[in-house]
């Protein structure tokens, strides 16, 4: 694919690259905070009492609801001004931030989350929309790298950022470090992000696809959350909703009705956004970009690949603490490799790009995704030595570098400039719906995992079945306790359960990168030879 330059394209101003600059900054600031809690949720699940299901939602949470709002934030940017919303949201991300480390129990932790996950809704499209409409030509290229590179980037480095600062301070810096950090990026954003916004048309705001949207996007998350403990036909335990509770003698899992509210919202939404379109509305989605094949097959290749991508992130972390135990600095060194390989191949991916057009350059990131955590997955074992995970780790961080930062301009390549706003919420609803749904799958397959390795691992262990349920309700938070009173035979078998479970989720994990790499290929094809 060949951006070609065009003479009336006026070049970007200084004031423009700043500007860039400020809204990579906010756009790392929420995507480091998505990854840098995986790290420190070892040490959050004692102080917090937190279960394996409510250290899901710690993670899943933030995904879930960005996953909810992109869309109407995206919207709303395009009609109302971009700047104006990225302010808005990183005042709200700062707020929900301060509350999160003022936190004493895992609901308040949770509920912060969620504050700071509606303030993340508000930056993420406004950023990409932002760059969509301010770069053009040949320049683009150029801005979309530095926007996939932080993107990479800041996943990756979280690991090591959580490690750090929850090894020499505490946990609730990890969300402190934001408000100082918002701070400067709020004055800064003031003088250098040029206002822009698409205010043709009319037909009112898309209040109905807006529900139906948070509504299905937000029930299958919960599903797949809760799927495992709640069960996914016959209900194992009584849950609690709205000062009632779903007992466990009803015919069916609560999962069933919210699995079908979820499809019928995902749906629905589909069937109003189409009927109102016709009707000269104002949608919240033109679902005719999807007639555009690069954004079609890129959407789906980006999903695929989030899944895979933060599954690895949420496991991960689990096992170098509790089943290797590592502390929770030298962990974040481990997933610091994945930092150094997304960092050098960010830098090398536009040059690459010149020599193998866009696509090419995804495919050969996810090819190098997949290699690095299916040798990953091989190796993990109790007693495998730090190096043995780390350097595996780097060639997938060069894969996630690679795809990363030219999926992004690849997807968004014929998107006209007066929906960007709609094609750049579309793509970060699309990630985070993958990203959100890998923390679950990820819990998921550890969880099914666990109720089987960890029996297998301790057969014959006096005592074994009830520290067996608490590893597992734990998340591993058990094995770290244990170690700490010296139970070295026990810690043994759970350390080698859990860690055959953790096998298994990255393969799940690698699935999906698999996955993600047959949709890039098709990406290559298309923008090879594009729909007439």
């Amino acid at each position: 694919m060949t951006v070609l330059s065009d003479p009336l394209i006026a070049a970007p101003t200084r004031r423009d690259w700043l500007g860039l600059a400020t809204l990579a900054a906010g756009l790392g600031m929420i995507v480091l905070d998505g990854t840098i809690v995986g790290v420190a949720l070892p040490d959050m699940i004692e102080p917090l009492h937190l279960t394996l299901t409510d250290a899901q939602w710690v993670s899943s949470l933030y995904a879930a609801i960005l996953a909810a709002l992109l869309l109407s934030a995206g919207r709303l940017a395009d009609r109302w001004g971009r700047k104006r919303l990225f302010l808005i949201g990183v005042v709200v991300f700062v707020a929900g931030s301060a509350v999160a480390a003022a936190s004493l129990t895992g609901s308040a932790l949770i509920a912060a989350r969620a504050v700071q996950a509606l303030g993340a809704a508000l930056i993420l499209p406004t950023t990409l929309s932002s760059v969509n409409a301010i770069f053009r030509g040949k320049h683009r290229a150029a801005a979309f790298g530095v926007w996939g590179a932080v993107i990479s980037g800041a996943a990756a480095i979280g690991p090591l950022a959580g490690g750090a600062l929850t090894q020499y301070a505490s946990w609730p810096w990890i969300f402190l470090v934001n408000v100082p950090l918002g701070a400067v990026i709020f004055i800064v954003a003031i003088f250098t992000v040029r206002e822009t916004s698409e205010r043709a048309g009319g037909g009112g705001i898309d209040l109905v696809g807006a529900v139906l949207s948070a509504v299905g996007f937000a029930a299958l998350v919960f599903v797949v959350i809760e799927g495992p403990d709640l069960g996914w036909w016959r209900p194992l335990q009584d849950f609690p909703i709205l000062g009632l509770v779903w007992p466990h003698t009803a015919p069916v899992s609560i999962v069933v009705p919210l699995a079908v509210i979820g499809a019928l919202g995902v749906g629905g939404f589909v069937w109003w956004e189409l009927r109102r379109a016709r009707a000269g509305g104002t949608v919240l989605l033109d679902l005719s970009l999807f007639r555009l094949p690069t954004f079609s097959w890129g959407n789906l290749t980006a999903g695929t690949i989030a899944v895979g991508e933060f599954a690895i992130v949420f496991v991960l972390p689990l096992f170098l603490v509790n089943a290797r135990g590592l502390d929770v600095m030298q962990a974040g060194l481990v997933l610091a490799a994945m930092a150094v390989g997304a960092f050098v191949s960010g830098a090398a991916a536009r040059h690459l790009s010149a020599r193998l057009g866009a696509p090419g350059v995804v495919v050969l990131g996810l090819v190098l995704e997949v290699v690095g955590i299916g040798i990953v997955a091989m190796v993990v074992a109790p007693d495998a030595a730090a190096w043995l995970i780390a350097v595996p780790l780097t060639v997938y961080g060069l894969g996630l570098g690679l795809a990363s930062a030219q999926l992004t301009g690849t997807v968004l390549h014929d998107v006209p400039r007066n929906q960007s706003g709609q094609g750049s919420a579309t793509q970060s609803t699309v990630r985070q719906v993958g990203s959100a749904l890998g923390t679950a799958l990820s819990g998921a397959a550890l969880s099914v995992a666990l109720a089987i390795t960890l029996p297998a691992s301790t057969e014959g262990m006096r005592g074994a079945d009830a520290v067996v349920a608490a590893t597992r309700s734990s998340a591993g938070a058990t094995i770290a306790q244990l170690r700490v009173q010296h139970s070295d035979a026990l810690v043994a078998a759970l350390s080698a359960g859990f860690a055959d479970a953790t096998r298994v989720s990255l393969l799940v994990a690698a699935v999906f990168l698999v996955l993600g790499l047959v949709g890039a290929l098709r990406v290559r094809a298309v923008a090879r030879h594009p729909a007439p």
